[in-house]
């Protein structure tokens, strides 16, 4: 009688959509997965957590990793519309720039995602409550030792695995090790965000007002361009409106290791009572109305030369970080793990140089073009910004 062959193992460092994604895909893949995450429970809701897109592709591969594929259409909303519109914040009137009604793309709430993704999998694949400390390659570049605290303990934990999959977000230390001097890039601007729920209010002042001037939520999702400044305006599913607003303003001093920042009762009233300067009086009292809003400063990188180092590999954000305009980050993270998992099956733990070269030459020349794509939007944007400050609705 022979022996069971041994699985091999991976050690995910990060537990968001890139590392749920991840450990969907080396299950299925063959693969033993550990995922080290230092938020200590997961996520029954977020309080930084807010709306995204998924494309048909990505939809399509996350409906594959569920036990109820169904589920994944029953917690979003279908946006087959994408208009631009021109805002006079002084008249306080709109019109429209542009309306794709091709866009086909599926609105969620990044909570609602990440619940169906891990509950599809086995619990007792997180370490919860644990902070990555460090890891080393073996000399025989055979295995990667990593070494997590946890937080309530202080204990510090060693995993050892056979590949090491760097899913810890656009401030990676693991891709910091690799690349030093690689540098993140402000955008020069940071987004006011927030997900008002309006459950039990759907006929309030703000519901019916904000749905007069914005007729078609629910199917549409609306970037709305000022004086120098936009938003993006769309609907989630169970009665909530996500919004977002990108105030141009000095590169903020990012005192913790997180893009996120909760914002103080001070900085949010002074957002309203700027915000009553510039954006329609319906879409102000949507922003009033939302519970804790918070700042998300907006970093891009220049596109890595490589995303693999031995037995190392990055995904998501960390491999490359993007700007959020063309709707691509989580959409890059869940291919990044639908192409990592189909290279180490093809390939095998025996070949995982082979199949992290694969993973790269498929992902690097992709992702690098959408976060370059990604970035011509902001260009693009102050080109739209120049034009709406000398045009009125009739020159359009």
């Amino acid at each position: 009688m022979t022996d069971q062959k041994k699985k091999p193992k991976a050690v995910i460092v990060g537990g968001s959509i890139a590392g749920v994604s991840c450990a969907h895909t080396l299950i299925l893949a063959g693969w033993d997965v550990v995922v080290v995450e230092k938020s200590y429970a997961a996520p029954t809701g977020s309080p930084t957590g807010a709306g995204l897109g998924l494309d048909p592709l990505a939809l399509k591969l996350v409906q594959s990793w569920i036990k109820e594929p169904e589920l994944l259409n029953k917690a979003t909303l279908p946006l087959t519309i994408d208009q631009n519109d021109a805002i006079d914040g002084e008249k306080k009137v709109k019109w429209t720039l542009t309306r794709d009604e091709d866009f086909n793309c599926r609105a969620a709430h990044w909570a609602d995602l990440h619940a169906l993704l891990y509950s599809a999998l086995p619990p007792d694949l997180f370490l919860w409550g644990h902070h990555f400390l460090s890891f080393s390659v073996s000399r025989d570049k055979g295995s990667v030792k990593v070494k997590a605290t946890a937080h309530q303990t202080n204990e510090i934990i060693q995993i050892v695995g056979d590949l090491l999959v760097a899913a810890d977000g656009c401030l990676s230390s693991i891709r910091q090790s690799f690349v030093p001097d690689h540098k993140l890039r402000y955008s020069g601007y940071c987004a006011w965000r927030g997900v008002l729920d309006f459950s039990g209010n759907e006929n309030s002042e703000t519901i019916i007002g904000i749905r007069k001037a914005y007729p078609e939520l629910g199917k549409c999702l609306y970037f709305g361009l000022g004086s120098g400044s936009h938003t993006v305006l769309y609907e989630l599913l169970n009665q909530r409106l996500n919004w977002i607003w990108y105030v141009h303003q000095p590169e903020p001093d990012l005192k913790r290791n997180s893009m996120t920042t909760k914002a103080s009762i001070d900085t949010i009233q002074n957002m309203h009572k700027e915000a009553e300067k510039v954006w329609l009086p319906e879409f102000v009292r949507v922003i009033k109305e939302t519970r804790e809003p918070f700042i998300n400063a907006i970093y891009d990188s220049e596109p890595l030369e490589q995303i693999y180092w031995d037995n190392v590999v990055l995904v998501g954000d960390a491999a490359h970080p993007t700007t959020p305009h063309a709707v691509r980050s989580t959409n890059m993270s869940v291919l990044d793990a639908a192409v990592l998992g189909q290279c180490l099956k093809k390939w095998g733990a025996q070949n995982l140089q082979s199949a992290l070269e694969e993973y790269q030459s498929i992902r690097l020349p992709v992702v690098s073009k959408q976060v370059l794509h990604a970035r011509e939007w902001v260009g693009l944007n102050k080109a739209w910004f120049f034009l709406i400050d000398r045009l009125s609705p009739q020159d359009c």
